[in-house]
C-alpha cells in the first residue's frame, strides 16, 4: 500500500488506476481505524478493482476545538490495518493541502432538510463541514463508489443527498454497522470508554429494540415509546442528546402512515457522545 500527502501525488496513483481499466473504491476516514472501518474496506474490495482510503480529521465539522484536539491520531497503527486488508492507497492530506486558502476562506457545501435536527441541532455546523470536506475529497479521489457505515445514518442521508443534488457521478454505498458482542456499535469515541462504560454502553442497542420491538406491535404512541426510553437510558447511566423516530427516507419526525421508519440515537457516557439507529420496515 502506498500512502501519498499531496493531491499532485494522489491524482497520479488515480490517473493509472483508470487507465488500466480499474473501478475505484473509496473509503474517508478520520482514522483511530477499527473493525466497523476494516469492514467498509472489505466491501469496497468486494466492488472495486482499486480501494482508496483517507485518513483526515477534519477541523471544519468540530464546533469544539477541545474535542477536535483530543480525537486519537494513531497514523502508524492505521496503515497497518489498511495493509493487512490490502488496501491499495491511502491519502493523508494536512489541513493545509485540504484548506490551501484557510478554513475561513473556504467555500461551503450545505445539504437542508435532512442536515436539520438530530445531530445537526446539537452540533451546529457539523453537517456543513462533513459534506464540503466529503465533496472535496469526491473531486479529488474521483471515485466510482464511496462507502459508509450505517451507524451514521444522518451523515449517510447528507451526503447521499448531496450526491443526487450536484449529479455526482458515483455510487454510494452504505455498510451494516458493525457491532460489539454486547450490541455497541464501534466507533473511535468508544476509545473515550472506560471498561465498566463499554460493557454499560450496551444498552443504548437494547433500548433500541425496546423501541422497535413497540413499533412492531403496532404502537402508534410514539411519544410515550421515546420518553419510557429517555428515562431508561438516565437509569442505566446515559445523558440522552436525543432519541427520536424519523421517516427512514426523509429524516422527517414519524407519521402513523410511514412504513419505512429508523430509531435514532445520541447519548453521553463519561467522555464518550454515542450514537447508533435501527432501520425497520413496518409494513412487513
Amino acid at each position: 500500500m502506498k500512502t501519498v500527502e499531496t493531491l499532485s501525488a494522489l491524482r497520479a496513483e488515480i490517473k493509472a488506476a483508470k487507465n488500466a481499466g480499474k473501478r475505484v473504491g473509496f473509503v474517508p476516514t478520520m482514522g483511530n481505524l477499527h473493525e466497523g472501518h476494516m469492514i467498509l474496506v472489505d466491501q469496497a474490495h468486494r466492488e472495486c478493482d482499486f480501494v482508496v482510503a483517507s485518513i483526515f480529521v477534519n477541523p471544519l465539522q468540530f464546533n469544539d476545538i477541545d474535542d477536535l484536539g483530543r480525537y486519537p491520531r494513531t497514523l502508524t497503527a492505521d496503515q497497518q490495518h489498511l495493509v493487512d486488508r490490502d488496501c491499495d492507497l491511502l491519502f493523508y492530506p494536512s489541513v493545509d493541502e485540504m484548506y490551501p486558502e484557510g478554513q475561513d476562506n473556504q467555500s461551503k457545501v450545505s445539504v437542508p432538510v435532512v442536515s436539520e435536527g438530530l445531530c445537526g441541532a446539537s452540533r451546529p455546523g457539523h453537517f456543513d463541514g462533513v459534506s464540503t470536506v466529503v465533496s472535496k475529497l469526491f473531486n479529488m479521489v474521483m471515485p466510482d463508489a464511496a462507502f459508509f457505515g450505517e451507524k451514521d445514518y444522518q451523515q449517510l442521508a447528507v451526503i447521499r443527498k448531496m450526491t443526487h443534488d450536484l449529479n455526482m457521478a458515483l455510487d454510494i454505498v452504505g455498510v451494516t454497522t458493525c457491532r460489539e458482542d454486547n450490541g455497541l456499535a464501534m466507533s473511535s469515541r468508544n476509545n473515550y470508554l472506560s471498561e465498566e462504560e463499554r460493557a454499560q454502553a450496551g444498552h443504548i442497542w437494547k433500548e433500541l429494540n425496546r423501541v422497535i420491538d413497540g413499533l412492531k406491535a403496532g404502537s402508534k404512541n410514539f411519544f410515550d415509546l421515546i420518553q419510557q426510553g429517555k428515562i431508561n437510558l438516565i437509569k442505566q447511566g446515559f445523558k440522552p442528546d436525543y432519541l427520536e423516530i424519523r421517516n427512514a427516507q426523509t429524516l422527517k419526525p414519524v407519521t402513523e402512515s410511514d412504513e419505512q421508519v429508523v430509531v435514532l440515537v445520541a447519548a453521553i457516557l463519561g467522555k464518550a457522545r454515542l450514537i447508533d439507529n435501527i432501520r425497520v420496515d413496518l409494513s412487513a
